[in-house]
């Protein structure tokens, strides 16, 4: 079994075409073909389904995917034992951050990232929906609320302080709510990646305790950006990270209110899969986005 075939295999499942994997790799498509044809040879399984739209894993092509990467990552671990630091760094990574944090954060300052490593490839994703990290091939993920249990390796980066805003012209139209007595007659914009209102209300802490006080959701979105712009369209009270709305505050877009009724700092983490066989790509990347964000999060 050779590591350039496990490569050429792992290339071709993150990108589900052995067209665009071997435009990546330089090499004619023929080639990719045999390669993977050879592999499946070699372990008595079909690991790929091909037909004439899409390419996809079979169920032992998933199991074979997990074990590739790793033995990938041993090798390229064993092959830079004795290089010194700073030696050029190579491959592809697949990262899953929220929408707001590449914007703001990680994509701007991208290009330094990238001029230390000019080998390395980034595949960023902006989805606002939680990604499977193993199933779905990614290096790392960054997660921004409390995590499930999992076996996931997770680096903690620090916390996100909440606020509650509304536009101008919605307090203009109810009102500006001095206390929860006085939320009856307001309504909230419900944040939901299942789109379900269950759960719409002002969370806040009381004791130490998470409480929240039931209201009434006027809209309910499945996207940061969507949430925010409700928000600045008159419809509702929205509950959010106060870093992404602070601007919008000092434009006088929007208000804070209740300032006594804060929902708890939410989590920011950093999610990969393993704390062995970490690719030295994906561990200069881990440490670069810590850099990049842990600032970001102070008060």
């Amino acid at each position: 079994m050779q590591i350039d075939d496990l490569r050429i295999f792992v290339r071709v499942a993150e990108l589900a075409s052995f067209t665009q994997a071997a435009e990546q790799l330089g090499l004619l498509k023929g080639r990719v073909s045999a390669a993977v044809q050879q592999l499946e040879a070699q372990v008595g399984t079909r690991l790929l389904q091909r037909t004439t739209r899409r390419v996809r894993l079979t169920s032992d092509g998933e199991q074979f995917l997990g074990s590739a990467r790793a033995l990938l990552a041993d090798a390229e671990q064993l092959q830079s034992m004795f290089r010194p630091a700073g030696s050029v760094l190579r491959g592809r990574l697949r990262i899953d951050l929220p929408n707001t944090i590449a914007r703001e954060l990680v994509i701007p300052r991208l290009p330094e990232f990238l001029a230390t490593h000019p080998h390395v490839e980034v595949a960023i994703s902006t989805t606002d929906r939680f990604v499977d990290l193993v199933e779905e091939g990614f290096d790392c993920v960054l997660r921004v609320g409390a995590l499930a249990d999992s076996e996931l390796v997770v680096r903690a980066l620090g916390h996100m302080v909440m606020a509650n805003v509304a536009s101008p012209a919605y307090l203009a139209a109810h009102g500006t709510p001095q206390s929860l007595d006085d939320l009856g007659q307001h309504r909230v914009v419900h944040y939901s990646g299942k789109l379900s209102a269950q759960g719409a209300g002002l969370e806040y802490e009381a004791g130490g305790e998470r409480r929240l006080h039931p209201m009434h959701a006027a809209l309910v979105v499945n996207s940061a950006d969507a949430f925010q712009a409700a928000c600045l369209a008159g419809l509702g009270i929205i509950q959010a990270p106060l870093r992404g709305v602070r601007p919008l505050i000092e434009a006088g877009q929007l208000q804070e209110i209740l300032p006594g009724y804060l929902a708890a700092p939410l989590p920011v983490s950093l999610l990969y899969p393993h704390r062995h066989h970490v690719p030295l790509r994906v561990q200069a990347m881990l440490n670069w986005l810590t850099q990049v964000i842990e600032p970001a999060l102070q008060p």
